[in-house]
Parts: structure tokens; sequence; C-alpha cells
């Protein structure tokens, strides 16, 4: 037989078992859906890690109160010791490193926020943070309307402010925002700026931010310890000589002692990619799980199949069909119904991909390339393992018993 009359006779055969056929369907296509599916969320879960990650700035270097080689992220917590605080001192220090383009301590907090125009204007918890005229370029954000935050002394706390965008509609309305009052606490503060849309960044979103002077966020807290500090390298090459700087000023500054903990960007990232892929791989590998109940599904249809047609096969080996022949006859039919059930199985894991996006816009799933391909490769390879017993026992029946079922 040649290599057409095989896949002509396969097809006919396939198209003959209608429940045969759609239940091996089913099976392989429900399993391929499943590792797109899989695969998808976890590359949209890296993917949006690391976007989220890049948009805190370019060439970054953070700088964290506590050291992680004791204790991880926050060593104090889990070893019961008192973090050093780190000072606006001593992140003004950072900038007598030549590798330093710009820096911006950052105090974090949350503050009761409303309009200081009337006394039932609505009052809106929100997050407060405290910075200094060079945040607004560390984080690449942009200004809609207004100023940011004056340059001057940061130990100088200005009554000034700069808000996020749904934040001056909620409390302003149509209102322009620009010189109008608010208060968080008891302090007022005057709107000298509104930020351009930024969206949700790790977690918060920065369009309801307050952005105050470092100094008037350390009174409004009562804290003189900074949450971050956000360096900027001058180049992206000299990333690892100001975050070498930046340990080695403040371990001057701290006697001799190393309690920061000094991060970079890259680092960041390279950390989560790492942990985030090795996650979809281990995910995407479960799901394949379900492509070998399918093959053990292909093997049992195959079997009962071997015992339907002992006619057909005993006919095929009286008219010359060799052993080999008869094997390939069932290899072809299932690998045509694998490829079947691999084409819908992609198609359905893409339609689900599609709404996914759709119900989280924010997040960018999609399948990465090897999934597409593995997938419908391991449906193909599964089926073919799990046909090489019934191609067997079929190839071994004798013609004449096969045509006298017996």
């Amino acid at each position: 037989m040649r290599n057409g009359d095989l896949l002509q006779y396969a097809a006919r055969v396939v198209r003959g078992g209608v429940v045969r056929t759609t239940l091996v369907l089913l099976a392989m296509g429900i399993g391929v859906a499943a590792v797109v599916l899989v695969s998808a969320l976890g590359e949209g879960a890296r993917r949006y890690v690391a976007d989220q990650f890049g948009a805190l700035g370019t060439n970054l270097v953070i700088v964290l109160p506590g050291r992680s080689e004791t204790a991880g992220a926050g060593p104090a917590i889990a070893s019961g010791e008192t973090t050093r605080d780190i000072t606006l001192d001593d992140a003004l220090a950072l900038s007598r490193s030549l590798a330093v383009r710009r820096l911006a301590p950052l105090i974090v907090g949350l503050g009761a926020v409303r309009a200081a125009d009337g006394a039932d204007a609505r009052v809106r918890e929100g997050p407060v943070l405290g910075s200094t005229s060079d945040f607004l370029a560390v984080r690449n954000m942009t200004l809609a309307q207004g100023v940011f935050l004056p340059a001057g002394d940061p130990h100088h706390a200005q009554p000034v402010c700069v808000i996020g965008r749904d934040l001056a509609k909620e409390l302003f309305g149509t209102r322009s925002a620009l010189g109008l009052w608010l208060r968080i606490g008891d302090r007022r503060f005057r709107v000298i700026g509104v930020l351009g849309k930024q969206g949700t960044s790790l977690g918060f979103n920065t369009d309801e931010v307050v952005i105050v002077p470092v100094a008037a966020a350390q009174a409004l807290f009562n804290t003189e310890g900074l949450f971050r500090v956000l360096v900027e390298a001058k180049h992206r090459d000299q990333v690892p000589q100001a975050k070498a700087d930046a340990e080695a000023i403040l371990m001057q500054r701290h006697e001799g002692e190393r309690d920061v903990t000094v991060i970079t960007q890259d680092a960041v990232l390279a950390t989560f990619d790492r942990i985030l892929g090795t996650l979809t791989l281990a995910i995407g590998g479960l799901a394949a799980i379900s492509l070998a109940v399918a093959g053990i599904l292909v093997m049992n249809v195959m079997l009962i199949s071997v015992a339907q047609r002992r006619s057909e096969i005993g006919l095929l080996k009286a008219l010359g069909a060799t052993a080999a022949e008869i094997r390939h006859i069932f290899f072809s039919e299932a690998v045509l119904l694998a490829l079947g059930g691999a084409a819908a199985g992609v198609a359905v894991g893409l339609l689900g991909q599609q709404a996914l996006v759709a119900a989280f816009p924010n997040i960018p799933f999609s399948a990465p390339w090897w999934a597409l391909i593995a997938a419908p490769v391991t449906a193909v390879v599964t089926a073919v393992v799990f046909t090489v017993m019934p191609a067997r026992r079929a190839a071994m029946l004798d013609p004449v018993q096969a045509l006298s079922r017996r």
C-alpha cells in the first residue's frame, strides 16, 4: 500500500466511527487546550511582573533598610532586631557617587485626604508619597497640569502637593485642581500639579496618589526613616558602580555596618523571570498529564477497534497486506485523530486566552511559542505510543482465524 492509500483508508475509518472519533478528539483537544491556556496564564504573569518593574524607571538601584542576607527582605521582622533607618541625609549622601544621575528618597503612607474648601467634603483614604523634585524623572512619570514638587532643600517642608488624575476628579469634580487646597489629616497642602494617567504600578494605582515633599511626609507620618531610596545611574553599564558606591557610602555613614540592602532593577527582574518561567514550565507539564490520560483512551479505543475489525484485518492480510502495513494503518488513524484533536485544542486554548485578555486587560496573557508547538507534538507522540500495542495485536492476527471470527 502506498502512503496515500494508507491515509485515505485511515481517513475513511476515522469518518466511519463517529462516536469513537468524537471521544478521542475531545480527550486530545482538552489536553492540548489545557496546556495552551495554563501556559498562557504563566506567561501572562511573567510579562506582567516584568512590565510592572520596568515601569519603575530605567537604570535603577533601589536601597532598602535592613539586610536581606540574614532574613530576606524584612530582616528586622524575621529576626526580632531593630532595622536601622535610612535617613534623608543618608539618601542625599548617595549623590556623591559619580555614577549616580539623580535620586529620589521615598516615604509611603496612608492618609485621609479631602478637599479643604468645605466642611462636607468627601474624605478619601489613599496613598501618600513623600519625595523630592527628582521623583518624577526617576519614575518616568508625566504631568497633565501644573508643575511638580519644587527643587530646593529637601529638609524644607513646603505645603504643596501633586495629585493623581482620578483623585483630582473625585475631590474637585470638573473644577481645575490647580491652586486649590486639600487636607491630609490635619495638614493643608496646595495643589500645584496633576499627574498624567499612569495606571497601576506594583499593586497601587498611581492615579489616586498624593505626592508631597519628603520633609512634609516625615512630619505627617511622624517618622525620620525612609521607605526606599530610588537611585538612577547615569548609564546602564554604570548600574553596578552605582550599587557598589551606595553600599560603600552607607556603610561609612553607618559606622562600618552593612545594615542596608541594595538591589538593582535588572537583578529583581531576572529573579522574577526565572521563578515565573520555571513555574510556567511546571504548570504546563502538569497540564500535559491530561494528554497521557487521552493516550490511554486512544489505546482502549484502538483495542476495541481491533476486536470489531477482525474480519476487515483478516481480509486485508488475505489480499497481501503485510504486518507492517497493518501497523501503519493504525498508526495513521492515531496520527489523524491526534492532529484533529490538537488543532481543536489549540483553537479552544487561544479562544480562552482571548477571553482572559478581555476579562483582565492589564495582564498580557499570551501562550509562549514552545507551548503552541510542544502541545500538538506531545499529543501526536502520545497517540502513536499508546497505539503500539493495539497495532501489534492487529498485525499478529492470523487471516484465516480473523475471517472466521475465531
